[in-house]
């Protein structure tokens, strides 16, 4: 087997960890925005969900296990 050059794998290190270093911050700063949209979207959601159960609310429609009912006005 041939002995390999100290230098030169020192050389070769150097020369491939400078981008991965560079990726994995690129990486890194893409799951944070990600991971923040995600967030964001969860809090909308969730006042869109709210709002609408206020305007089922205010308009009488009972929900029972997840179906939405006619308004009790308009029950026969």
């Amino acid at each position: 087997m041939a002995k390999t050059d100290p230098k030169a794998v020192q050389d070769l290190t150097s020369v491939v960890q400078t981008p991965l270093q560079q990726m994995q911050a690129k990486f890194q700063t893409m799951s944070d925005q990600i991971i923040g949209r995600i967030d964001d979207m969860s809090s909308c959601m969730d006042d869109l969900e709210k709002n609408i159960t206020d305007l089922m609310t205010q308009a009488g429609v009972e929900e029972l296990d997840g179906e939405n009912k006619i308004p009790a006005t308009q029950k026969s």
